[in-house]
């Protein structure tokens, strides 16, 4: 993983970094290997993942033919101030 650092600022980058991190789910894996998990654990847990995992792909299948309604936007800046 490769970040560039632009005018020396090391703030910016660094907050670069933690968001590619976090999209790859490093810090997912690295919680997960911290402490060592029961298989039966695993099991229920990756479960719970695919069956989470379904549901959003048949949500937005439905919402994508118009028989749900489309998820609110949420407003960012002098509306939201009201």
């Amino acid at each position: 993983m490769q970040v560039l650092v632009r005018d020396n600022n090391i703030d910016q980058a660094l907050r670069v970094l933690k968001k590619k991190m976090q999209r790859e789910g490093l810090f997912r894996e690295m919680k997960a290997r911290s402490a060592y998990e029961k298989p039966s654990e695993k099991r229920t847990r990756e479960k719970a993942e695919a069956i989470r995992r379904t549901r959003k792909l048949a949500r937005k299948k439905l919402q994508r033919e118009g028989l749900l309604p489309a998820p609110k936007k949420k407003i960012i800046g002098a509306a939201a101030a009201r």
